[in-house]
């Protein structure tokens, strides 16, 4: 295959999902619909927590430790920072907002452009969506990608039928991201470490847990997509790191 071509499937199984998410929709109550959205909270949450720990955690003589902390609260800071500077989350809204106008496509509530966002973050920010692009990149393997696909689709299939057709224009967002981490892993390739690949999966592993509690709390959300620079900070610190060693 193709470098990329993981990323398209993906896509294509996120859309397959989110056709049969709606189908579903039309037979499921309102009580119904929340249940599985509160599933899929909880779902989001405790994978986001087992993704942070298993990066976090170490076991050195017997002993639990952690490692990587600091590098966590300095990148969600200053990425949150940044965030909030360069306004991602009131972007990221218009974006949605934007393409609802353009598809002429009317849902109460704002349930279409809530649904395109939640969606796209909860598949986006991941260990898998990051693993699997640079898996992709550099050895060009989709298998990964693949998988992650499959879980997508059920992903997408609940969280259509709550949200509505925006989850299905997750898709799009999606092949951007996957498809530029995918031709980015080819341009880092000096500076990607294992050690990088694990602090990139954790801190997204804790955006994973954010977007859970978003779902699970609506009445006190805080703005992921603002957070999402924090990503870029343990790459900037690698690079940075790579450079002196040349000096």
């Amino acid at each position: 295959m193709f470098p990329g071509a993981g990323t398209l499937i993906n896509a294509a199984l996120v859309l397959a999902g989110g056709l049969i998410g709606l189908c579903i929709k039309k037979g499921l109550k309102a009580q119904l619909q929340e249940a599985l959205l509160h599933a899929s909270a909880v779902a989001s949450m405790f994978l986001g927590i087992s993704g942070a720990m298993a990066g976090l955690l170490t076991v050195a003589d017997g002993q639990l430790e952690t490692t990587g902390g600091m590098l966590m609260i300095l990148s969600l800071v200053i990425g949150t920072l940044i965030g909030e500077l360069l306004r991602l989350d009131d972007r990221v809204n218009a974006l949605a907002v934007w393409t609802q106008k353009k598809i002429k496509i009317q849902e109460n509530g704002g349930r279409f452009v809530e649904g395109m966002v939640t969606a796209t973050l909860v598949m986006c920010v991941g260990a898998m969506a990051i693993m699997g692009s640079l898996q992709d990149g550099l050895n060009n393997d989709p298998s990964l990608l693949i998988a992650k696909g499959v879980l997508d689709f059920v992903i997408s299939i609940v969280f259509a039928s709550s949200f509505g057709v925006g989850v299905l224009f997750s898709a799009f967002p999606l092949i951007v991201y996957q498809g530029g981490l995918t031709l980015l892993a080819q341009v880092i390739s000096p500076i990607l470490s294992e050690q990088l690949t694990l602090q990139l999966t954790y801190i997204g592993s804790v955006l994973i847990f954010v977007v859970g509690y978003n779902l699970l709390f609506s009445d006190r959300k805080i703005k992921v997509a603002n957070m999402l620079p924090a990503l870029l900070i343990p790459v900037l610190w690698e690079g940075i790191r790579w450079l002196w060693s040349l000096l």
